[in-house]
């Protein structure tokens, strides 16, 4: 018998969110964006009554109020949509342990071995060509059922995609929404999937679609039908696992909720309310990131990392992304002058920096050599002191326990970036 995988996609989150905080927002076309004022005044999500009108995530608020006029603009409070994402899993637990975490507001749902506690049901299975399957019709009624709950108890609504596999779970989460179930089953996937563009498929971003499209695979049955040892001569081991996922091959397991997630990288970025023209302010703010990006390393624990990556923005939107190998490390301070070098080294000026990025990747899961400098000299005397920092911070708020460097860049005093800047994993490409 063939799993069954449930993706849950909560609807607008963000702006769902605000409207339960805020009950006169209801029936009226919303937007949740970041301050105009620092430069960071884009969409993060809209309602579906500003949807209807274009409005679309990434959006800058001027483009936004043009293409709806009379649209209202709300600031995030990411503390309550952590709070509403806790209540959530809440929810889905009781159905099942085996919860994975797409982001704040998706996770796959490995109901298996767990549907005992659904109400009863008629008529689950069928057979066909020998072999017994889970019906469509009960499939749906196990998405309805996660579905029609959580709208219920917390007035949030939730579109599901039901499977045999993760990855086709995602995919028809995105097929009704919102506030809808789909069914890919082994019976039916293919006349469901085929013809779906292949960007459809999870992790398929712009420029894996882009090569897909120059090789005439511009849809998922295209990509299924396509010689595996051809894709995979010209992505590498991405050309494995797309053939796998096209064809419905994907057998990832869902994770336990208690299970630690591995990570291939961690990273965070900001845009800036000013021009940075300066290399004392990239250096500033370089700390920043890192210090964000080195606690999120802590509390993953995936141990050191051997690679730093800098992505830096100019004030006229064009980009570049480097990246160098490094002794293996969790410390902010070696991470942000890693990326400070790497700046200085690929940064002529003047300039007008926009926005940068700090990610690390290469992680050991703890198994690296430790040397004496690292086991009884600065190393180790800065990794303690690094995680009473995050201690502190825990106990008495982000801005109570400061870097001098950072003193003199008050504007990222209280900028908590670890913890509201909300991010999800990405896709086969490089940063878009």
């Amino acid at each position: 018998m063939e799993r069954i995988v449930i993706h849950s996609d909560l609807n607008n989150f963000y702006a769902s969110v605000e409207r339960i905080l805020n009950p006169e927002l209801g029936g009226k076309p919303i937007a949740v964006c970041g301050s105009k004022q620092e430069r960071k005044g884009i969409v993060l999500a809209k309602s579906e009554e500003a949807k209807r009108f274009g409005v679309k995530t990434g959006d800058t608020v001027w483009q936004a109020e043009k293409k709806c006029p009379g649209i209202i603009i709300v600031p995030p409070h990411f503390g309550e949509y952590m709070e509403y994402s806790r209540k959530v899993k809440a929810i889905y637990a009781r159905y099942t342990d085996l919860i994975e975490s797409y982001g704040i507001d998706e996770c796959w749902l490995d109901i298996t071995h767990s549907t005992l506690i659904f109400p009863p049901f008629e008529n689950k299975t069928t057979e066909c060509c020998g072999e017994k399957y889970f019906t469509d019709e009960y499939l749906t009624f196990l998405g309805d059922t996660i579905r029609e709950t959580v709208k219920r108890e917390l007035g949030l609504t939730v579109s599901c995609g039901v499977s045999f596999n993760k990855v086709f779970a995602k995919l028809g989460s995105d097929l009704k929404k919102p506030d809808g179930t789909s069914v890919i089953s082994k019976l039916n996937f293919k006349s469901v999937v085929n013809g779906l563009p292949v960007e459809d498929l999870l992790f398929v971003g712009k420029s894996t679609k882009s090569k897909l499209g120059a090789m005439r695979l511009g849809t998922i049955g295209k990509l299924a039908a396509a010689d595996r040892d051809y894709l995979v001569s010209v992505f590498g081991k991405v050309g494995e696992t797309l053939s796998r996922f096209a064809r419905g091959e994907d057998d990832e397991e869902v994770k336990h909720m208690d299970e630690r997630r591995e990570y291939k990288s961690i990273g965070n970025s900001c845009t800036y309310p000013d021009d940075v023209t300066s290399l004392e302010r990239v250096e500033r703010l370089l700390y920043v990131l890192a210090e964000s990006v080195a606690a999120r390393l802590r509390e993953t624990e995936q141990g050191l990392a051997d690679t730093v990556h800098l992505w830096v923005r100019y004030s006229d939107l064009t980009d570049f992304s480097v990246q160098k190998k490094v002794r293996h490390t969790a410390l902010c301070s070696e991470i942000a002058n890693h990326a400070f070098e790497l700046f200085k080294s690929n940064v002529r000026q003047p300039f007008k920096v926009r926005a940068m990025g700090v990610t690390v990747s290469g992680f050991d899961n703890g198994l690296s050599q430790i040397t004496l400098d690292e086991t009884y000299g600065k190393y180790e005397k800065m990794s303690r002191v690094e995680k009473c920092v995050d201690e502190i911070r825990k106990r008495h708020g982000y801005d109570k326990l400061q870097r001098g460097i950072i003193a003199e860049e008050p504007t990222q005093m209280r900028n908590d970036i670890k913890n509201s800047h909300l991010i999800k994993p990405g896709n086969f490409d490089d940063r878009k």
